[in-house]
């Protein structure tokens, strides 16, 4: 029995089922039965009772889950106070975000984590999901914030954002277009020109994205024509000369220059995701919180 052990089986009671623990804690539903098993019978007591709804635990339970508790603080505290005289001994925990990253999601998150492990040194870098899931490979990040969903097996993910986009165009082109003020269909944007990004840096959502745009008419420049990431002034100078459009989700909407107008698109036809992904193998508890905030984020949101 060690404190990971523990750990696990604070878990499972707080979570009320070994399913809920395992995803909180990011670890297989078999291994932490396991946990449990071995527990119980290191123990020699039977710590849950098992039951439809879940999972509760009995008088041995409630004290060893008391105990418990009481170890695994004292033991971060412990670990905490060493880290004041083993600078070296604090680890990265570097992150990559994307442009327009959802700010404040991701940055309570990440002070969440940062507060619950002070020997982990928080670094967030802005990279396109192309480079994330390449720092991830190389072991030069730790978690990814990514557009698309990544085929590698030794990556886990988990969406954390889905926002269904709308668009910004030049104030004169929506008058021109005599575009309403209801959800906008994505067709009326037919012979204007889409403001992209590049290809290379999230593939699989380029040609998501592209290919719903031709299936409104929406001819997109050739990819090689998009050459980098727009930060938000610059989408805006430059969807503020006729002719051009770019995409947005809603917190856009808010202090947009006079020149600028955004629309919701009837029937959402363009939902853009952000994953979390993160090593499959890793046991590092920094991470786990971190997924785990943003998860409890994701989840508040869309309650």
């Amino acid at each position: 029995m060690d404190i990971d052990d523990l750990r696990i089986y604070v878990a499972v009671v707080e979570a009320g089922g070994v399913s809920a623990a395992a995803r909180r804690l990011h670890l297989s539903q078999p291994s932490v039965s396991q946990t449990i098993r071995t527990l119980e019978k290191h123990l020699g007591v039977q710590l849950l009772t098992r039951s439809s709804t879940g999972v509760a635990a009995t008088a041995a339970g409630m004290t060893l889950l008391h105990e418990a508790r009481a170890v695994i603080a004292r033991y971060d505290q412990a670990l905490s106070a060493m880290s004041a005289h083993s600078p070296a001994s604090g680890q990265r925990l570097r992150i990559g975000v994307p442009l327009e990253a959802p700010v404040g999601r991701v940055s309570s998150a990440i002070a969440a984590t940062a507060s619950a492990f002070p020997q982990s040194t928080v670094e967030v870098v802005h990279l396109s999901t192309a480079e994330q899931l390449d720092a991830l490979r190389k072991g030069e990040l730790e978690v990814g914030l990514v557009r698309e969903r990544p085929a590698q097996t030794w990556l886990d993910a988990s969406v954390i954002l889905t926002e269904a986009l709308g668009v910004l165009v030049n104030a004169e082109d929506a008058v021109a277009l005599g575009l309403p003020d209801a959800p906008l269909p994505l067709d009326r944007l037919a012979g204007m020109q889409w403001l992209g990004f590049p290809r290379a840096s999230s593939p699989a959502w380029y040609d998501e994205l592209t290919a719903i745009l031709r299936s409104h008419g929406i001819q997109p420049a050739a990819p090689e024509m998009f050459t980098q990431h727009l930060i938000r002034e610059l989408k805006l100078a430059v969807v503020s000369t006729a002719g051009r459009f770019t995409l947005a989700p809603p917190g856009w909407r808010q202090s947009l220059p006079d020149s600028v107008r955004w629309y919701p698109l009837e029937g959402d036809p363009l939902v853009r995701r952000t994953w979390v992904v993160w090593p499959a193998a890793t046991q590092r508890r920094d991470i786990g919180h971190l997924v785990a905030q943003l998860e409890d984020s994701a989840n508040s949101a869309a309650n």
